[in-house]
């Protein structure tokens, strides 16, 4: 058993690629979070997250891979990286494990927050040696086949391990550069930062592209080997649709500040239109006369005309 630890930025694109593919992933344990969406288990990971925003880099992805053809229990998977987690230092905190069973190995991927429960960080220093040593630990703890080898070439085991590691560290890095990227060009130069080389497949003798593949170190993946989503044709559609709503967006913003100002006038306007009608209509005089009904104008010319038949009446007398 052999280990292998990346800490990353964000928590939906590890638990997509750990947990999405449900014909590779199976989940086996976890806490704190919901696991049976990896929507919701990013969310409860990015909620505990907010509670301290300095620390940017808060995903703990541990990748355990056993040694090909051996066979272990989930319980067993169960415990042995409940067991890595506490050895490692990390505790009081939310994790989820998965187990991969689409590769020639048996492979564990271990998700926590290095943000705990109390709000504290959980200290990644020499994190990826340390998990080394805990494997090898845990390895002979429990009786399991070792990766021995004894020139410095990597052990196959050790090679299936970095294969998938590197895999996830390139699938990382396109999710994070492609939503500030305009081409694929322009990915490709991000990627290059980051060591990671983009090749290029072309149609025949022509221009036209037919496939995509990335290379880090001695290790190299089609682009929908990494993920779906990362094919050509389907990168080309997302840097399509981030430029259309770039460009949509843009003359919005350009008059932003024009709309805001227009409106507030538009209010204020408004308001002492109110303000002044209501003032009109206090300092207009009592017209309660002119607007009273026909027949309390005809009551009241009868009741005079009554006062003055009497007044008459009295003084013939």
């Amino acid at each position: 058993m052999i280990s292998k630890v990346v800490i990353g930025k964000t928590f939906y694109g590890a638990c997509r690629y750990v947990c999405m593919d449900e014909k590779r992933a199976i989940v086996l344990d976890s806490e704190g979070v919901r696991d049976y969406d990896y929507k919701l288990m990013a969310k409860d990971f990015e909620l505990q997250q907010s509670i301290r925003p300095s620390l940017s880099k808060a995903v703990f992805h541990g990748i355990i891979s056993f040694y090909p053809g051996e066979k272990i229990e989930d319980k067993m998977m169960v415990k042995i990286a409940r067991e890595y987690l506490a050895e490692m230092k990390i505790t009081d905190t939310q994790f989820a494990t998965a187990k991969h069973i689409d590769k020639n190995h048996l492979h564990l991927h271990i998700l926590a927050n290095l943000v705990n429960n109390n709000g504290e960080a959980i200290k990644d220093n020499w994190i990826g040696l340390r998990g080394k040593k805990v494997a090898q630990k845990l390895t002979k703890k429990y009786g399991l086949k070792e990766a021995v080898s004894k020139n410095l070439t990597l052990t196959n085991l050790e090679a299936l391990n970095e294969r998938e590691a590197n895999r996830y560290i390139i699938y990382q890095a396109i999710l994070e550069k492609l939503s500030i990227s305009r081409s694929i060009d322009e990915l490709k130069e991000k990627l290059a930062k980051e060591k990671i080389e983009t090749l290029f497949k072309y149609r025949g003798h022509t221009n036209e592209l037919q496939g995509i593949s990335f290379k880090i170190g001695g290790y190299k993946y089609k682009g929908s080997e990494i993920d779906r989503k990362f094919s050509i044709n389907n990168l080309q559609k997302i840097l399509l649709q981030q430029q259309s709503t770039r460009l949509i967006k843009s003359p919005a913003d350009s008059m932003n500040s024009k709309s805001i100002s227009q409106n507030n006038q538009l209010e204020i306007d408004k308001q002492l239109s109110k303000e002044m009608h209501v003032l009109i209509e206090v300092m207009k005089p009592d017209q309660r006369d002119q607007l009273m009904p026909y027949e309390w104008k005809l009551q009241k010319r009868r009741r005079k005309n009554q006062k003055e038949c009497i007044y008459n009446f009295n003084n013939n007398e």
